[in-house]
């Protein structure tokens, strides 16, 4: 599906220029001890791309969201528990909250994505990996 992901690779597209999203971002490879996600700014060539494979609005779905070659694509709460589950004890627990309903998650993730650039503030342009993390990334 796409090209420049490894079908063991799991790719995390998020707001690049939201300072919330990129430390979320910097949290998840540091805890990501088996090497499993890449990461790429839904602003990215490969975020559009997957934006308008899946007919997703931008300006609706504008958070994080979950790719996969066989697992296809998860958004908002959804997306966010199940990487968590990937990230090791104690944040692989959260993925219990699967159980609540979508609409309940996110609901709450709603709240905090609607008011994330007013309480963490928002960058000019997408973050730039350093050298060490390039590889990581996607295009």
């Amino acid at each position: 599906m796409i090209k420049d992901l490894p079908k063991d690779k799991k790719l995390i597209l998020f707001d690049g220029v939201c300072n919330l999203c990129n430390a979320s971002i910097l949290y998840v490879i540091k805890h990501d001890k088996k090497d499993l996600f890449r990461y790429a700014p839904l602003q990215s060539e490969i975020g559009k791309q997957i934006l308008e494979k899946f007919s997703i609005d931008p300006s609706k779905t504008d958070s994080i969201i979950l790719f996969s070659n066989e697992n296809g694509l998860s958004i908002k709460s959804s997306a966010a528990l199940k990487v968590a589950k990937h990230l090791g004890f104690p944040r692989n627990l959260l993925a219990a909250f699967l159980i609540v309903p979508a609409f309940i998650r996110n609901w709450v993730y709603d709240y905090i994505a609607k008011n994330r650039y007013q309480w963490y503030g928002k960058k000019e342009e997408c973050m730039i990996p350093t050298p060490e993390l390039k590889a990581k990334f996607l295009d």
